[in-house]
């Protein structure tokens, strides 16, 4: 039998178990410690084929954990896996459960937080070559906590 060009690059992740993780896709982490404030998370990368242009990653969050509170000039989708906790998305703060999709554009500011009683786990599809995250300013933080409902999300996750 004769491969094909398509069969040569096919691959297949299985699950192991139920805990969110993939044969052969190791579990990194989320950030070095020290160049952002976040809380609990962990990083898998899927998929980044030059092809695709893209990369699919999975996160974890450990209950009560945040991810930082960035903004960046490319798009990215969000698909909630399990778990729940609140999402700032911009101008809005919204709750999260499993398969909600976020598309966050570019330049907005956004942090997930995971419920203090469970993991929380998604799926983020980014472009493969993409501008580094930017943190808020002092200037955009009072901005964002003039907003009550993002002032308490704030307070809530103990973002800077």
């Amino acid at each position: 039998m004769r491969e094909t060009s398509e069969a040569r690059y096919a691959r297949t992740f299985r699950p192991e178990g139920s805990n969110y993780r993939w044969q052969s896709v190791d579990v990194l982490q989320y950030k070095e410690e020290g160049t952002a404030p976040f809380k609990d998370v962990t990083r898998s990368v899927l998929f980044e084929e030059a092809e695709l242009g893209y990369q699919w990653r999975y996160f974890e969050v450990g209950a009560g954990g945040h991810t930082t509170l960035e903004r960046h000039e490319h798009v990215h989708a969000v698909m909630i896996l399990r778990g729940g906790g609140q999402a700032l998305v911009g101008a809005d703060v919204y709750p999260i459960h499993p398969f909600d999709l976020f598309r966050v554009p570019p330049m907005t500011w956004h942090q997930f937080r995971a419920g203090d009683d469970e993991p929380m786990g998604f799926l983020c599809l980014v472009p493969s070559e993409r501008d580094r995250p930017q943190l808020p300013s002092e200037a955009d933080l009072r901005s964002l906590r003039a907003n009550p409902e993002i002032a308490r999300f704030l307070e809530q996750t103990r973002s800077p």
